[in-house]
């Protein structure tokens, strides 16, 4: 079960996947709210569709007579949303209940409906389920539009949707027929509407022509018939809202304090106890309330509902994030959130690093006072759904940073992980100018059983560099050592697969990623090895000076070149040259593994190393850490002899299969 449904309270609702609900814990504690809950194993692929479309409609909308979406979350097998509680029933129930409506009384909630539509219209969305049942009021008698589940998005007057979908007696002819329809089809079902409020039935569904009754005024009969056109285009409200406005029947109605909610509504529910639900069906509200956890659903379900959390707060403003530019912007996904807003749990403090496609603060906890770091990540730039899935799954690891908790604003992302205090081993390199073959060996053993982990897992980071290592404490022993950052790391889907997007920071690329021809987990070791040689000489072993360009870095990676004697390098023994020249070959089929690198003597004899720091030139400029790139994928870095002498190996070829 999720750890979000501890934070509410069962209490039954007039449906049989609706609860009412009680917030438990954070700043809207007592809060109620209505709690839609949906099987995912139970949902056809249509219905899973629809689902996320809602979902996806209820965060972009933001009106006073559309309902509110306030968190939305999931567990294995069930979907959440967390909506406003109405406490005044539906429109459909009072009817039922032969509670008439004078004519004045449905001006009103027609004038609020004909506003909520427009604002769907305005954001390229036809609702197409317009009916009573759909139709909220809250405690003051204002309306509140709600279910869409068989809306769509992205539909303007020049496009045309051609589902059948919605309920019979309100559809338009055009969604009966299926030749194609657009928002004048919500304007019919807004007649039908007008029509079953006034009368109680929709008598004229099986008639030719319609029949008026005498009591009607000649403004209404004039509106309905305007909005019964079978023909969309002469329909009343095909070119917009302001169609419908100044129609004479709503003579009388100020529009502005309407939209303010400063109109007095002409019903007002029956008040009682908050949560008195007497304004709803009692065939529903008299069950025990009780919530299962659901079979877990399939894969593809899953993949679907990726980015189905959500929590209705933004305070990435407050803070002036500051942007980060990025010629690659990806289109926006959301992930698993915590559902509760991030500004009320913690206070955001000092800029902690900024990144290609982040920022990452310290925070504190407002009710422990405890010190963590929030990565916080501009979802228009970076797509951090993979990041936080292998962190979930992997983060338990002693030396890969834990993710505490997950929040979401709709354009930002926050993951609270671990304040690594001891800071990075970048930092460490810098101060000591290198380190003995005995910390060294002790920093790569920890590092590689940690990315040997991970490809096991079949995981790889992609971004391993110095800046990404950092220690947890001062004491900066290496078993206090994690791995951060996997903003780029991959979880294979394949035995035998191979990626392709080059992402990489200069000094540490691995020739074959920047051929985009396909790499593997070899691309770590690589880096590992530039790590490794970084640690014993103090700078990179591709750059030459703190003012090299990366384009004339990646051209000596491509040359494969680097030295490994004279100067420094001749206090440096032979098992540690031996071991940086299979990390860093050419051919990452004749690359070390991890297991391999675990495996040699220089590991496995560390204990048996010199602990003694050479004297070493003051050359530590050269291991200045960039951030991490795309490449343009049209373009290639690297020279034509060295592609050569890379493709040679075939590493498409050594694994068999397509790249993913």
């Amino acid at each position: 079960r999720s750890r979000h449904l501890l934070k509410y309270t069962l209490h039954p609702l007039p449906a049989r996947l609706v609860f009412l609900v009680r917030k438990k814990t954070g700043p809207d504690a007592g809060q109620l709210y209505a709690m839609k809950v949906l099987k995912k194993a139970s949902l056809k692929v249509r219905d899973r569709v629809r689902t996320k479309m809602e979902r996806d409609i209820l965060v972009e909308v933001n009106h006073p007579f559309i309902v509110k979406l306030h968190y939305a979350f999931q567990t294995e097998g069930k979907l959440y949303l967390i909506l406003d509680f109405l406490r005044g029933g539906d429109v459909f129930t009072r009817l039922s209940k032969e509670v008439l409506f004078t004519e004045e009384d449905v001006k009103f909630y027609l004038a609020e409906l004909a506003l909520a539509l427009d604002h769907l219209h305005r954001l390229g969305i036809v609702y197409r389920d317009l009916k009573p049942e759909n139709i909220l009021l809250d405690e003051i008698g204002h309306i509140k539009l709600t279910d869409f589940g068989l809306s769509k998005e992205a539909v303007d007057q020049e496009k045309k949707a051609y589902s059948f979908c919605g309920t019979v007696e309100y559809m338009a002819p055009e969604v009966v027929n299926r030749r194609g329809h657009s928002q004048s089809a919500d304007w019919w079902s807004y007649g039908k509407t007008f029509f079953k409020i006034l009368f109680l039935d929709l008598s004229f569904q099986k008639c030719t022509k319609l029949g008026m009754p005498q009591f009607l005024s000649t403004e209404a009969q004039s509106l309905l018939r305007m909005l019964f056109k079978r023909n969309p285009a002469n329909r009343l409200g095909s070119e917009g809202v302001d169609e419908i406005k100044r129609h004479l029947f709503f003579a009388n109605i100020d529009w502005n304090k309407l939209y303010k909610r400063e109109v007095h509504p002409p019903f007002k529910p029956a008040s009682g106890k908050p949560d008195d639900t007497f304004c709803f069906d009692p065939e529903f509200t008299a069950k025990t309330p009780k919530d299962s956890p659901g079979l877990p659903a399939s894969a593809n379900a899953h993949q679907l509902f990726k980015g189905f959390s959500f929590v209705a707060t933004s305070i990435a403003e407050e803070y002036k994030i500051t942007p980060i530019t990025s010629t690659n912007v990806l289109p926006i996904v959301q992930i698993n959130g915590n559902a509760a807003q991030f500004g009320e749990m913690y206070e955001l403090k000092e800029d902690i690093g900024v990144g290609s496609y982040s920022v990452c603060k310290r925070c504190i906890h407002s009710a422990t006072s405890m010190e963590f770091a929030v990565k916080i990540i501009d979802k228009s730039k970076r797509d951090p759904s993979e990041e936080i899935e292998i962190l979930m799954h992997y983060g338990q690891h002693p030396n890969i940073i834990t993710l505490k908790d997950v929040y979401d604003d709709g354009r930002y992302v926050y993951l609270v992980t671990d304040l690594m205090k001891g800071g990075e081993l970048l930092d460490r390199i810098l101060k000591q100018k290198c380190f003995s073959e005995r910390e060294a060996s002790d920093v790569l053993f920890i590092i590689t059983k940690t990315v040997d982990y991970l490809h096991c897992q079949g995981v790889v980071h992609r971004d391993l560099k110095p800046s990404n290592i950092l220690y947890m404490d001062e004491s900066a022993n290496a078993d206090s050592i994690k791995i951060c950052d996997f903003g780029f790391a991959k979880q294979l889907r394949g035995e035998n697969g191979l990626l392709l997007t080059p992402c990489y920071t200069a000094n540490f690329v691995a020739p074959e990623v920047l051929m985009q021809q396909g790499y593997d987990a070899a691309c770590d070791i690589w880096s590992l090895g530039v790590l490794f040689y970084t640690m014993l000489a103090g700078y990179t072993p591709f750059a030459n000076g703190p003012n090299d360009t990366p384009e004339e870095i990646l051209l000596r990676i491509g040359n494969g070149k680097f030295s490994l004697s004279g100067g420094n390098w001749d206090s440096i023994s032979d098992g540690a040259k031996d071991l940086l020249s299979h990390m860093l070959h050419m051919d990452p089929q004749q690359r070390y593994t991890t297991e391999q690198v675990l495996k040699h003597s220089w590991i496995t004899h560390r204990d048996q190393l010199p602990n003694d720091q050479p004297n070493r030139n003051d050359t530590s400029q050269a291991v200045k850490v960039k951030q991490t790139y795309f490449c343009a994928p049209s373009k290639c870095l690297i020279p034509n002899n060295a592609i050569a002498y890379v493709v040679s190996y075939g590493l498409g070829h050594r694994h068999g299969l397509d790249p993913v």
